[in-house]
């Protein structure tokens, strides 16, 4: 959305009255009636709508005003080459995190066929499920220490630390969560608990799209904590907060089934258009007199302008609905266009206009 302030014209320590003042100006300027030869008119007419929603509410006007400020002062977040840098690091830590887990699967599962083949029972020597763990991530247990999955977990949380004095190794990197449960998950197994995991748990991520993406079908991707990025096709079906199930693009480990990738979509809303649902909703400024008498006008809609008609007596609590200009449901059908209609006066106090609504509110005739 463009600076809210220069479409209408006013100063940012502008006050309400004044606010209000410009915004009447410009939507009496700009009214699709009035201006019947510019197609541009009712997109101008809105746009001035919406810059009064944000200015008149003080909560949005200085969230706006703070958001600005930090952009002017370069304090509205990291670059994009300090994002790229975190991208990298979070992805080398995701890696060796991976490799640790993969380390302890092979390892778990080696000891476990050794065991195996000797018939040795846990209490007859050998290095157990524990001792590999221990032995991996430098842990150091006690005796009273807690079941494998919370020696697992405490195993996880040994990357954080220090290297001990004497040691030639560093720490290893901490296991992400979905290894410690599958860690943990063996070790039950090995021990002779039944249950375990079919395959790795899911991966999981949340991609942003906006709603011409959506619309448009068009590919998106999303980074995952492993390093990698996925692309993925918008389709059908697809909204704010639907879940895409990538089947077999999760975590990797040997000797279990390869988990999915499960991804959450949030749609972005755009400067004219929210996503509800299947519906798309915008908002349309009407003047009182075609709220009371009815019109026929334009309204913006994803694929363009149309034609709608606000029947007499609409008030700001009303919509229009213009169907099948929403977002495909994937069974056959769209959802609709939703116009969400918002009364605005004229610039100027008219007297006859007074004289009436005083008349309506005190029961007196002229």
């Amino acid at each position: 959305m463009r600076d809210p302030y220069a479409v209408l014209g006013v100063k940012r320590d502008a006050g309400a009255d004044e606010i209000k003042s410009a915004w009447r100006t410009v939507a009496k300027a700009s009214h699709p009636d009035r201006n019947q030869a510019d197609p541009s008119a009712s997109a101008r007419f809105a746009e001035a709508g919406r810059a009064y929603e944000m200015l008149k509410d003080p909560e949005k006007r200085s969230r706006y005003d703070q958001a600005r400020r930090m952009a002017e002062t370069g304090k509205d977040g990291p670059t994009i080459q300090q994002q790229r840098e975190s991208a990298r690091h979070a992805a080398a830590r995701a890696k060796a995190a991976q490799a640790n887990a993969q380390q302890v699967m092979e390892e778990l599962l080696r000891a476990s066929a050794e065991r195996a083949r000797a018939g040795a029972s846990s209490a007859s020597g050998g290095e157990t499920a524990e001792d590999v763990i221990d032995r991996i991530f430098g842990a150091q247990p006690q005796k009273g220490q807690a079941e494998p999955a919370d020696r697992t977990a405490t195993a996880s949380q040994a990357g954080d630390q220090a290297p001990q004095p004497g040691g030639d190794k560093p720490p290893a990197a901490p296991l992400p969560l979905q290894a410690v449960d599958l860690i943990a998950s063996l070790v039950r197994r090995i021990r002779g608990v039944p249950a375990s995991p079919d395959k790795v748990p899911d991966l999981v991520a949340e991609a942003t799209v906006s709603l011409d993406e959506l619309i448009k079908e068009a590919w998106t991707s999303v980074q995952f904590s492993d390093g990698r990025e996925v692309k993925f096709p918008l389709g059908p079906g697809m909204t704010d907060g639907h879940v895409v199930r990538l089947n077999g693009q999760g975590l990797k480990l040997q000797g279990i089934a390869r988990g999915d990738a499960v991804i959450h979509l949030r749609v972005t809303p755009s400067e004219r258009f929210r996503v509800n649902g299947y519906d798309i909703h915008t908002v349309l400024p009407v003047s009182l007199e075609n709220a009371v008498l009815g019109c026929t006008t334009m309204v913006e809609s994803p694929t363009g302008p149309v034609e709608i008609e606000v029947k007499p007596w609409s008030g700001s609590d009303q919509t229009v609905r213009v169907p099948g200009l929403g977002l495909s449901s994937g069974k056959g059908s769209r959802g609709d266009l939703v116009v969400e209609l918002r009364i605005i006066l004229w610039e100027k106090p008219d007297d006859k206009v007074t004289d009436l609504m005083r008349s309506m509110r005190e029961g007196l005739f002229l």
